[in-house]
């Protein structure tokens, strides 16, 4: 089980691209910390997600 945003689910295995694709978030729009260390855009692909591991995702919304 991986934690996202507080909440546990089934995503070990897959990579940070994946998990942003299953919740319909668009890559170009959010900030990813896992394990507490920002995860720079490049590496969304090349980082698969273990049991036990924390993410949070940042969503950029528009406005002033």
């Amino acid at each position: 089980m991986v934690k996202i945003n507080g909440e546990k689910i089934h995503a070990d295995g897959k990579n940070i691209l994946e998990i942003l694709a299953d919740m319909d978030y668009s890559e170009k729009r959010v900030a990813v910390e896992l394990n507490k260390q920002i995860v720079p855009k490049s590496k969304y692909s090349d980082t698969t997600l273990k049991d036990g591991d924390s993410v949070e995702i940042v969503k950029f919304v528009g406005g002033g």
